[in-house]
């Protein structure tokens, strides 16, 4: 078993089990690169280890029970499911225990900052939240807290939590009710649509096709039950998801 260096007296530390979800392949071996390059840095032995990975939503669930690892690295949009993307792997892992005993625990790392985003997998059971921008050291800190059941996120994140969960949380409940209804690539592609993308920009920017776009649009507004794009940006900007 990979181990911590620890303080002379004291019992090495185990390396926190970690499980890695994304659907993008050249991103799952970045971040292997990149922590495992930040760890040889920093000299002794790994923080961490990956114990396996997936692309999907039900192939994560497979692999999260088969391995049970202490932390799962996570997405917040993949393929499969119901169509909640990470949100979905947490509710499908429900119940899933570390060999120690303990639950296994999540980290959501995201290109996403939005709020909608923050809120649903830390409703599914997420410990923390965090953007791809933050560097390798600081995401094997995060990694390491999430495993002793700290909450850890990206800074302008935390006040989404606060205002979920706190005196605003009737307003917040208000707007989630709505947003439940869309998918979350269905919410991906709204706030695209909101922002003035036109549809090849979103095509392009989140690896789908223009029919694809225009499959989601149409579902959304008809959710929604607007009737037109500019009805769309009103109703986010209304609801602050820009």
């Amino acid at each position: 078993m990979t181990t911590t260096r620890a303080p002379s007296g004291t019992s090495p530390r185990p390396a926190v089990r970690v499980v890695l979800v994304d659907d993008h392949r050249m991103f799952r071996a970045g971040v292997r690169a990149e922590l495992t390059e930040a760890m040889a840095a920093a000299g002794g032995a790994a923080a961490c280890g990956f114990v396996g990975e997936a692309p999907d939503v039900d192939t994560a669930i497979a692999v999260i029970r088969a391995e049970r690892p202490d932390v799962v690295l996570l997405d917040v949009h993949l393929p499969g499911g119901s169509g909640n993307g990470g949100a979905d792997v947490i509710r499908g892992s429900y119940g899933v225990e570390t060999d120690a005993g303990a639950p296994v625990r999540f980290l959501a790392l995201s290109v996403s900052d939005a709020a909608e985003d923050v809120i649903a997998v830390i409703r599914a059971g997420a410990r923390g939240y965090v953007t791809k921008t933050i560097g390798a050291r600081d995401l094997i800190t995060a990694i390491r807290r999430v495993a002793d059941g700290d909450a850890v996120f990206s800074p302008r994140l935390a006040g989404f939590v606060l205002d979920a969960f706190g005196a605003a949380a009737g307003e917040i409940a208000e707007v989630d009710e709505e947003l439940d209804r869309l998918s979350a690539r269905e919410r991906e592609v709204m706030r695209l649509i909101a922002r003035g993308y036109q549809y090849k920009e979103v095509a392009k920017e989140l690896f789908i096709s223009v029919k694809t776009v225009e499959t989601h649009v149409s579902s959304v507004l008809r959710k929604l039950q607007l009737s037109s794009r500019h009805e769309l940006t009103a109703w986010a900007m209304g609801r602050r998801l820009l």
